[in-house]
Parts: C-alpha cells; structure tokens; sequence
C-alpha cells in the first residue's frame, strides 16, 4: 500500500475512536427494544444470590461472566494504548476480547504492535481476531488470515459485515459479490471458529440461517439501539444527516430473540450486543437467548474517564446487578434465566 493510503487508513481509524468516544453517533430515534420487555417477579424464588454462577464457555475456554469486550480498534498509534489497557482488564476478568479490524497489519507493519499487544496483555482468556467481509471478498487469503490469527494467537476469528458503513463511508467498498462462498471457504479451512458480526445495523434469522450454512459458529448480531455507524461516516464526511439512513438496522431484542430460534436446529454461539450500556439490557439479552453478550462503545468511554480499574468497576457491578435479577426471577444458572423470564410490556395489563 501506498504512504498516501495507509495515512488514509490510519486517519479513519483515528477519526473512528475520537467519535466514539463521544454520543453524537448513537441512534436517536431507534432503540434496542429492550425497554418492550419485563422481567416477571418470581416472589417464591429459591434462587440463592451468593451461589448463583456467572461462569459460562467461549468455545470451550471457562470465562467469567457471560460478557465480551467487543471489537474496536487496532492500526493506530491511540489504539496500540487502548488495546493495552483493554486487554488487561479483559485478563483481570477472565472474559474475551475483540480485536478491531486487522487489515492494516496486511498492509503495512507500522502499527503491528496495536494488535500485538493484546496478547501480551491478555495471555489468558480468549482473544477474537477481526477483518472486514469487503476485504474477504476482494483482497485477503486464506494465509493472510492465517497470519492474522498467528499475530495474535487467535481463539476465534470475526468476521465483521457492514454494507450501511460501506456505503456511507467516503470512498468505501459496498460490493459484497460472493460473501457467502468466502465465508464458507474460511470456515472449512480454519482451524478456529468463525464468528460472524455485524456492527450496529443487526443479523435477523434468514441472515443467521445463511450464515449458519456457511459454516460460522458464532453469529453476533450487533443490532441497533447503540453506536450508529452511518452517523459516525456522516459525520466524519460533514455530510447533511439523513436520519433513515443514521436510524437503519434491526432492534437487538428482535435480533436476539429471532436468532436464538436456529438453537432448536443449528448449534452455535449467539452474542448479544447493540447498544447494551447497562446490567438490565445485559440481561434481558441473557434472558432473551444470548450466550454471551458484549459492548464497545461504552466500555471505550469508561476507560478513557476512569481508566483500567474503573472499566473493570463497571463491568463488575454491571454483573452484580444482573445476579440480583436472576435471584428475583427464581433463576438458579443461566440456562434457567433463558427460560421464559421476560414478558411483554403489553402482556402486564
């Protein structure tokens, strides 16, 4: 790549973190959906708070809660700092952690060490590699992936798609001719699960079901409700905002609910993510089906305000109060708190 192409690369990507780390890209006319949703009281729960178990399995690693540090950054000088800090909170917790998009250690060598040291700094819990469904289409190989997940000695690999951001983006690349047979090439060669991703516009379950067949064994539907990625590409172009396309995707709660009905036929990770910036969308995603849920934005924001500790603080607390639903609720384990413990808004009357 050119000097005058991986400074562009790196600006974007610069430009990405400092509105993130602001609101002015969050929906603003869409939801998660979660608000649609109770939690039934269970008033005879026998649930015990101090034995109920958060711990749960990331494709066979025990991680401990039933969360992820979604993906974020890589490929600049601010994001080598940022995965710093977030591995180390991600290793203090035991939970995952998402790598940001690794094209650029195909391109050029500068920032390697933003992605190196995730690994360093998180030698023990599950570390997810990342490349856009762009570059899978047009330019990346089955070995410039498999260098990837060398470099940080990858647990599973994310393969995130985002036609919205493409197409918003100035000089983006919304051509996706022949996903689905790259995908399913990748799958069958890797030696490492697949996860799919989207990053804010949401997976409904024909899309799940299609992926599924392709092989991958983690769908994160990453739906709307949270960080609008065609406002972050408006407002990085200084374009008039259009507020259809800012507010395009599919709710998390449908996109949750609606994916977690392949479990009956496919057997798959479901993470829940899309706008979930406290311990009752945490756990309605729970209840609603997810495996794992997970969180970006949010969690980029706290650490830069309050650092390691705090970002460690918040999540702790976050799972703290979603034991105490699960007590409320009569759920013993989490198998228990996806059967059945939410109703409808319009059921309670």
């Amino acid at each position: 790549m050119s000097k005058s192409g991986e400074n562009m690369i790196e600006k974007r990507k610069k430009e990405h973190l400092e509105l993130c780390l602001t609101d002015s890209v969050a929906f603003k006319n869409k939801t998660n959906g979660f608000e649609n949703y109770e939690f039934e009281h269970f008033a005879i729960t026998e649930a015990v708070p101090d034995k109920i178990s958060l711990t749960t399995s990331f494709f066979g690693k025990e991680i401990g809660f039933p969360f992820m540090i979604s993906c974020m950054t890589g490929g600049t000088s601010q994001a080598e700092n940022i995965n710093a800090r977030l591995a180390v909170a991600a290793n203090e917790l035991k939970i995952p952690l998402g790598v940001g998009s690794m094209r650029q250690a195909l391109e050029s060598k500068r920032f390697i060490n933003s992605y190196k040291i995730i690994r360093k700094n998180a030698p023990d819990v599950p570390v997810l590699g990342n490349i856009g469904a762009t570059q899978i289409v047009s330019s990346v190989s089955l070995s410039d992936i498999q260098f990837l997940v060398d470099l940080i000695k990858a647990d599973a690999f994310v393969i995130h798609i985002n036609p919205l951001q493409e197409l918003m983006q100035k000089d983006g690349e919304p051509d996706f001719g022949g996903l689905l047979s790259a995908i399913d090439k990748i799958t069958h060669k890797l030696d490492i699960p697949v996860i799919a991703k989207e990053v804010g516009a949401g997976i409904g379950r024909k899309v799940a079901k299609q992926l599924l067949d392709a092989g991958v064994k983690g769908i994160d539907v990453a739906g709307a409700g949270g960080t609008s990625w065609s406002a972050v590409e408006m407002l990085r172009n200084n374009t008039q905002e259009d507020l259809f396309f800012r507010d395009w995707g599919l709710p998390t709660s449908y996109c949750i609910r609606s994916v977690a009905k392949l479990k009956d036929k496919y057997e798959f990770m479901l993470i829940g993510s899309g706008g979930l910036n406290n311990a009752v969308d945490i756990a309605k995603a729970l209840a609603l089906g997810s495996d794992v849920t997970a969180s970006a934005r949010i969690i980029l924001q706290e650490l830069d305000k309050s650092g390691v500790e705090g970002t460690k603080s918040l999540i702790v607390k976050w799972f703290e109060d979603v034991k105490k639903i699960m007590f409320l609720t009569g759920s013993r384990t989490l198998k228990d708190f996806r059967q059945g413990k939410l109703v409808k808004k319009g059921e309670l009357v």
